[in-house]
């Protein structure tokens, strides 16, 4: 994806439930990226994601890449977020200004994770996309309208998701340590070796804030114990869902079928998870085109932040999923690097 003159850079944004990450790229070459990495997943409170809490992230570290590209600023940024859809009120009344003040920012994408994940695995054509890491959400497109589902959260959804998996996963381990039937002695010598003993996990992992987080640090353990059968059943129940989750986005078929595309950490587990998957998605989408993804979501962000600064994004604006602003004035803030 190219786009924006010669000499104009592009912000990138992807905040997930494990942190935030940001890249500055040619608007000519988005796959030419300065990067840098924050572990901290962006705060959720009561009126949502929280924008002063991002900011407080993306600000140092936007600044530290266009020192050291030599960018005064970048002429439009893009920011996928996790809990943009659901969540995100806050951000959209904040960052375009901040990011227009603080850096100089002339046009602002703010995208759900789902969104930028979609531009990062099939760029701008039709199909569909599941993005899978802590969370879950699937988004499909026929470049007219968005379909999304699931991507509600490790409490209401994000089925087979890893804070899904790590949930199932330590409650087969407890049921073990009480004794109850369809427990795992595998999974719970997984847990103690992991969060030591047993008893103990309520009080480490209720007061978190990162829960979701944490839940899915335990994915990796169930698909370690993939030979035991309650863990195995955990892995193919979680693929079940997925399959439902892309089912449910895929637009109308065109000639060669729908193209499916996986993206996100989750699907780093291996064959644990995929092969359970790839037989669910043949039940589920017979007729679908599975295909590699081209690239994560930062590289999603970046690849919005081109065609948007070259005034040539195709994917559909939605009021949740994808909202477009310019700015008159960008030049305060850019001097306080």
């Amino acid at each position: 994806m190219t786009g924006g003159g010669a000499g104009d850079w592009v912000l990138g944004v992807d905040s997930g439930g494990s942190g935030l990450r940001v890249a500055l790229a040619p608007a000519a070459d988005p796959s030419s990226s300065l990067g840098a990495a924050s572990g901290e997943p962006v705060r959720t409170g009561g009126s949502g994601v929280e924008a002063a809490h991002l900011l407080a992230q993306l600000l140092p570290t936007a600044r530290e890449l266009l020192r050291r590209a030599g960018v005064a600023a970048p002429v439009a940024a893009a920011v996928g977020a996790a809990g943009m859809a659901t969540l995100g009120d806050e951000l959209r009344a904040v960052l375009p200004g901040a990011l227009s003040h603080e850096l100089g920012v002339r046009q602002v994408a703010l995208a759900a994770d789902a969104v930028t994940a979609y531009a990062g695995a099939l760029g701008q054509h039709p199909g569909a996309v599941v993005a899978a890491g802590t969370g879950m959400i699937a988004t499909g497109t026929d470049l007219a309208s968005w379909r999304r589902a699931d991507g509600w959260g490790h409490l209401l959804g994000d089925c087979g998701s890893g804070a899904w998996i790590g949930r199932a996963g330590l409650e087969a381990a407890l049921r073990a340590h009480d004794g109850r039937a369809r427990g795992s002695p595998a999974l719970l010598a997984r847990l103690e070796d992991v969060f030591g003993p047993a008893p103990d996990l309520p009080g480490l992992l209720y007061p978190r804030t990162d829960r979701p987080a944490v839940l899915a640090s335990f994915a990796p353990e169930v698909a370690r114990c993939a030979d035991d059968p309650v863990a195995a059943r955990i892995l193919h129940d979680a693929a079940e869902h997925i399959a439902d989750t892309a089912a449910a986005v895929c637009p109308p078929a065109s000639a060669g079928g729908c193209r499916v595309a996986l993206t996100g950490g989750l699907f780093a587990m291996g064959d644990p998870l995929l092969v359970p998957l790839r037989d669910a998605l043949a039940r589920e989408l017979p007729h679908a085109r599975p295909v590699s993804a081209a690239g994560d979501p930062l590289a999603g962000s970046l690849t919005v932040a081109a065609a948007l600064a070259g005034g040539t994004l195709r994917l559909p604006r939605d009021p949740r999923l994808l909202v477009l602003t310019t700015t008159l004035t960008s030049q305060t803030g850019t001097g306080d690097r």
